[in-house]
């Protein structure tokens, strides 16, 4: 199911509100990475999580060089905090509210 969602470069999971769909071999990393992103999709009341990263990820891949689509990606604040914060087991409990903002 992943691969129908690698339009530009291979991806480990996805999160389409409110379900997580990841490869079989997947790390707990990625899955904390993908329950990050839940809980932007519950700030945002769902379209508002799409709207903003509809709109950061074309707007990255107008202004970067190359128009490079993972460098757009990586560049969405939603996927910052998600990367930055994956790495911590306990990110979730201690997490505050909107901290993709920070980003």
């Amino acid at each position: 199911m992943c691969d129908f969602f690698s339009w530009f470069f291979r991806v480990g999971g996805i999160t389409l509100w409110p379900f997580i769909i990841v490869r079989k071999e997947t790390s707990e990393k990625t899955i904390r990475h993908e329950q990050i992103h839940i809980a932007q999709y519950n700030e945002t009341l769902v379209i508002g999580f799409l709207l903003i990263y509809l709109f950061e990820w074309i707007w990255y891949l107008a202004i970067l060089p190359d128009y490079d689509a993972k460098k757009a990606y990586k560049s969405i604040r939603f996927e910052k905090e998600a990367y930055a914060n994956s790495k911590f087991p306990d990110y979730m409990k201690f997490r505050s509210h909107y901290n993709w903002r920070k980003y």
